[in-house]
This record gives C-alpha cells, structure tokens and sequence, in this order.
C-alpha cells in the first residue's frame, strides 16, 4: 500500500512556514503499514492542483491533501477536487451544524462565509474536525483514496488521528513495518559499512539497511515489510543480533524513533535523575529543547546563560585564572562550567557548552565552529571538542543536538 502527501500553498513554497505536516503524516502512515512513495508541495492554482492529483493518482493507492480549505477566496482546493471528479457542491447541514456550536462555544459570530465552509463535494464522505471549521473529505475514484485535510496542524493531526488512519486500518489489509536503529559513535558512516558489508549484502529481500549519518554517529536502521509480524520480529532481532557481534565496540544502544529529548526525559524519569545546563553560544537553546517536552519539570532543574565571561566567573564558579590562561573556549572552562552548574543548581547530570559560534572568533585562540561541550555525571565530568564548521545557526544547532547525544550516552551507561 503506497502513499502521497500533497501539501498545498504558496506559503509554504516561499519558505513563509515550515512543512511539518508531511513528516507527521508520513510517520504515522508508516506505523500502520502504509509506505509514503512521494511527498509534493504546490502552488495554490486550479491547474497545478488538478495536475497534481491526477499524477498521484496513477502512483499511489492513497493520496493525502492538506491546506486550501478554509473560508476565503484563496483557498480553492475543494471547489479544485470537485472538478477533478466532474462533482458539484452541496451544502451539508451536517457541517454547518457544527461550525455553529464551535462558534456560539467562544461567543464568534457567524456569517455567511462561516456557512460556505458547509459546501462539501457530493462524492465526499464526510470527516468531522473537532479542532476547527473546515471539513476533512474522504473520496474513493478508480481504485484510490484521495482525503483532503486542513492545513492547520492541530486540525490535520485531530482528523488523521480520529478519522482517516482508523479508516485506513479499517478499509485496506495492510502489510506490516517494523523498524529497528541501532546508534553508533565514533566512525564514520564509509568506516562502518565496510565493517558490516557481507552482513549487509546477506539481508534477506524483506529487510533494509539504511545509514544515517551525524556527527560523531551514523544510526543504522534496518526495517522489515511483510504479512507475517511474527517473522519480522524474530529475523530483525537475530539481524541485531549479527550487529552486535560485529561491531559491539561502537553500538550505544537503540534509537526509538521519537525525539532524542523526550528518550532523555524518559530515561531520567525512570531512574529518578536530574538534569541542568550551563549555556554559552547557545544561549538557552539546549534549555528550550529539554523543556518542550510535557512534565520536564520533574527533571529539569534550570539553565545558566552564562554568555559573558564574567558572568561564568561570578554565576558558575569558574575561576578567572583559568580563562586568563586557556580563554572562555576551551576544555578547562567547559569542564569548570559543567561542574558549576550541577552544584548550583543540584542534579545528577549537567551539560555545559562553551565556543565560538562565529562570524568573529572575540578575541579568543580558537577558530570559528569550535566548540567544547561538558556533562557532568555524579562520578565524574566528561569534555569533548567539536569543530562544526560555519555558519553560526549551524554552529549553534549542531551543539544544541550533539549535546544532548552526549547526555544520552552518559545516562545509558548507568
């Protein structure tokens, strides 16, 4: 069972907003069995649109549209999808109904516009979105599923998660996807496929292998696709198997498919551990990520931004002899930061950041990109020095994610 997303909007072609909706998407269709054969984004123009659906149509099994459904004159997907299918318009008191009670439920008037978002193709199941106004539809033409959602996020996801994917599991006999990541450190992605080369050469026909490469790591993800769940299983877990015999000394462990944030606050919830930070070039970045995660509270102690040298010296405890004699970017200070952090602020675990994010290097030794990062452990504190290149928000982001890889490793080996 193949799929494709079609995002529509201009405001996603001139880098306005973000495409999440299709990552989310094709990671819950994959859950249910369904493989995600193409992703498009187009402009918001009848003919583009129609073009669009009619070659999707002749690739896939199910075609997934989102955006260009609300109540202006720029959003002309379905009155574009009724064509498509030589169907008309009718108004669905079903819908209007409903837009009335989310309206009168946050005292919004409603007007005539209100009521054209109740105009739904003939052809269309109905799909009710309990987060918003506009309606999902469900089509069924020559053998393929076209569902057409809102662009909303909120909405989207509510629709998929209610009604679209149970009405998958439902409609079609699907196939099973099972993936397993093994995470590696210290080799590089070319190092590591010639070590396990017959073993990649052996997979059997339901089985891929696919390197993800990072800095410092390359993730192996091996994914089965078959009828038979069972199998699956037992021929993964033996391929890991075969893994961790031939490179046990740089497997760290598994990747769960989920955020590397939310594993972390997982695994300090579980062992009753806390976590703090001492940021520098990131400037609460590595903060922001460990408190997007909901009930981070009972683990996450806090951050010091501790951009100015001073300010390491009088709010972490590093010693001004020490950035007199190596500068604010370097091991020394990254380690006196880290320990800082976990005495003041009282946890088992803190990460420390220090280094040049660029253009200028202000006045330090060190070149643009290097960057020293620091977690403390109740035993001891571990430094490792990174040179990430240029430009700064690269800079940056690659300590946010590289720090956090590094917590992750020190929480596991406890």
């Amino acid at each position: 069972m193949k799929a494709e997303i079609i995002t529509i909007g201009d405001e996603i072609l001139i880098g306005q907003i973000v495409d999440t909706n299709s990552q989310w998407i094709g990671t819950e269709l994959n859950k249910i069995g369904v493989s995600v054969y193409q992703i498009s984004s187009i402009q918001d123009d009848k003919q583009h649109i129609l073009n669009a659906l009619k070659e999707a149509q002749e690739r896939v099994d199910i075609v997934i549209i989102t955006g260009g459904l609300g109540p202006t004159k720029d959003d002309i997907t379905k009155h574009t999808i009724a064509e498509y299918f030589n169907d008309t318009l009718a108004l669905n008191e079903e819908v209007v109904h409903h837009i009335k009670d989310l309206f009168a439920k946050y005292n919004i008037p409603f007007s005539e516009s209100n009521r054209l978002q109740g105009m739904v193709p003939t052809k269309a199941t109905y799909l009710k979105n309990e987060y918003g106004t506009a309606p999902g539809m469900w089509f069924f033409e020559n053998n393929t599923v076209f569902v057409s959602l809102p662009g909303v996020p909120s909405e989207m996801k509510g629709l998929m998660e209610n009604e679209v994917l149970p009405k998958i599991r439902k409609e079609f006999q699907l196939p099973f996807i099972i993936h397993k990541t093994l995470i590696t450190y210290g080799q590089g992605e070319s190092v590591v496929a010639e070590r396990i080369e017959d073993f990649e050469n052996n997979l059997p026909n339901f089985i891929k292998l696919a390197y993800l490469p990072d800095f410092g790591s390359v993730r192996l993800r091996l994914s089965a696709k078959g009828n038979h769940k069972k199998i699956l299983e037992d021929t993964l877990q033996e391929k890991i198997d075969e893994l961790y015999q031939l490179i046990p000394d740089i497997i760290s462990g598994f990747d769960d498919g989920g955020k590397i944030e939310d594993r972390i606050g997982i695994l300090l919830k579980e062992n009753g551990k806390t976590v703090s930070t001492a940021e520098s070039l990131t400037g609460g970045k590595i903060a922001a990520t460990l408190v997007s995660v909901a009930g981070s509270s009972t683990y996450y102690k806090g951050s010091i931004i501790s951009y100015a040298a001073e300010t390491k010296i009088n709010l972490l405890g590093v010693s001004s002899k020490t950035i007199k004699k190596h500068s604010v970017v370097s091991k020394e200070v990254a380690v006196e930061m880290a320990k800082g952090a976990k005495e003041k602020l009282k946890t088992n675990y803190a990460i420390a950041v220090t280094g040049n994010a660029g253009p200028s290097t202000d006045n330090t030794d060190k070149s643009v990109g290097v960057v020293f990062i620091a977690i403390a452990t109740d035993s001891a504190v571990f430094v490792e020095e990174f040179n990430f290149g240029k430009p700064r928000g690269r800079v940056i982001d690659k300590t946010v994610n590289k720090s956090l890889q590094l917590l992750l490793k020190e929480i596991l080996k406890n």
